[in-house]
Parts: structure tokens; C-alpha cells; sequence
């Protein structure tokens, strides 16, 4: 009897360690096994911050164009349809009167006599360019223009002059449109205060001259003075050279070597 109780309490204490060592690999393999929850959180992948830029920073600012010169009082500001225009890569100069090579850049017959009187004088030379570019061929811009004038439009500005209480004269050039100044020209004339310098303006055109320009620039300007224009026909602007520096030595701005 002795022998079949201890079999028996043999028999249940074995029985009893095998439940025992089973429930310890069980929780043991529980504890590192990891969560679904924790799975997906380590696979996600981290987002990196998105740079914007935005109107106002610094990339969207345009720099104006301009050459300058330290030494100089004198400024050149104009309005030139070639680089207003969304003009096709490699256009050909030669293709169009209004559009001119000139110091291996392309620039329109106002730009070139620009460029005459900047050399001339040593002035600093200054292109007023809008934000929104015209069609790429003469007519289509000059019928803009007229748009442009009917409705009294100011063209958003480019390009701006930020040195401007250095300058004393301001050579204003620009293409006759439909009798008047591209309005782009206004929308630069409202931008800045001229009282106290001089105004000499200069026009290219076919024909027209300045129309009534020179009066509508002493009303927008009156705190300036305007001097004696220089009118130059647009299909003779690559030649007008001698003309330019006629008119230029006759006001006394030739630059003395």
C-alpha cells in the first residue's frame, strides 16, 4: 500500500513541474513578443518639413538691372518693348525693327539709344521691366498697350531703383505708343518722387515723337525740371549715335576724359 501511495505522489509532482515549466515559456515568449500597435509605430516612416517659398521672400524678389557707376549723378531709366516681351530662345534680331543686338544682348530701339547715352555721359543704366511680360511680337504688345491706356491700367513693376536720392539726373526713355507712354512708364513715374532733379527724357517712334508726353511728365513730376527731349525715329536707332551725342554735348552731359 506503502509502495502504490509513494508511485502515486511520484506521479502527480512530475505532472505538476511540467505545468509549471510550460507556463513560464508561455509568459516568457508573451514578454517578447512585440504589439501590433508597437510594430506599425517603429515601421512608419518619419515626414521631413516641406521649405516653401512664398511672394516676399527673398527668392521672390526680382533685382533691378542695372550698370552702375559710383561716381556717377546721372541715371538712364527707360522702357524697352525686347525686354518686356516673352521672347522665343535664339529670336532672331534681324526678323523685327524693334528688336536690336547691342553689346551682345538682346535689348529694342529705345534700349539702344539707352545704351548711347549711358556711355556717353558714364550713367548708371537702369530697364523698367513689369512682372507680367507682353506677347512676343510688336503688334500684339502694342495692342496691349492701347488696352492698357484706354483703361488708365499701372503694370506691376519688376524692377526698382533703390539708390535713387544719388541721382540728380534722370534720362527718361521710351517708345511712343499710340501717342503716349507705355504704362508701364506711368507705373513708374507714380513710384518714385523726382522733386529736385532733372528730367530729360527721350522718345523712339515712327513718327509721332513725343506726342503730348513731355506735358503729361511735368504734371505727374512737377516738382522737377524737364529738359529739352531727344526724339529718334525707331528704324534708324542702331545709327542714331551722332545724333545722340549732339544733343548730349549741346545740354553739356558728355563725360570729360
Amino acid at each position: 500500500m506503502k509502495k502504490w501511495t509513494a508511485l502515486l505522489l511520484t506521479a502527480l509532482l512530475m505532472i505538476s513541474l511540467n505545468a509549471c515549466s510550460s507556463e513560464t515559456e508561455g509568459s516568457s515568449e508573451e514578454k517578447s513578443a512585440p504589439s501590433a500597435s508597437q510594430t506599425l509605430e517603429t515601421e512608419e516612416p518619419v515626414s521631413e518639413p516641406v521649405e516653401t517659398e512664398t511672394p516676399g521672400s527673398e527668392a521672390a524678389v526680382s533685382e533691378a538691372p542695372m550698370e552702375e557707376n559710383p561716381d556717377t549723378n546721372l541715371l538712364v531709366a527707360y522702357f524697352s518693348y525686347a525686354e518686356n516681351a516673352e521672347l522665343p530662345d535664339g529670336v532672331d534680331a534681324s526678323s523685327t525693327a524693334s528688336i536690336q543686338v547691342w553689346n551682345d544682348e538682346i535689348t529694342g530701339n529705345t534700349g539702344v539709344v539707352a545704351a548711347m547715352i549711358a556711355d556717353a555721359t558714364g550713367a548708371d543704366l537702369f530697364s523698367i521691366e513689369t512682372v507680367e511680360k507682353y506677347p512676343d511680337t510688336y503688334d500684339e504688345t502694342v495692342d496691349q498697350g492701347q488696352e492698357e491706356r484706354n483703361v488708365g491700367a499701372r503694370p506691376e513693376l519688376a524692377t526698382h531703383v533703390e539708390n535713387l536720392d544719388s541721382y540728380e539726373v534722370i534720362f527718361l526713355g521710351f517708345p511712343n505708343w499710340w501717342g503716349d507712354m507705355p504704362m508701364a512708364v506711368y507705373s513708374f513715374l507714380d513710384e518714385v518722387d523726382l522733386s529736385g532733379k532733372t528730367i530729360v527724357p527721350f522718345v523712339t517712334s515712327g513718327g509721332s515723337g513725343f506726342s503730348d508726353t513731355i506735358s503729361t511728365i511735368e504734371s505727374m513730376e512737377s516738382g522737377a525740371s524737364v529738359q529739352e527731349g531727344l526724339s529718334v525715329s525707331g528704324s534708324s536707332a542702331a545709327g542714331a549715335q551722332d545724333q545722340v551725342t549732339e544733343w548730349l554735348d549741346g545740354l553739356g552731359y558728355i563725360a570729360q576724359e
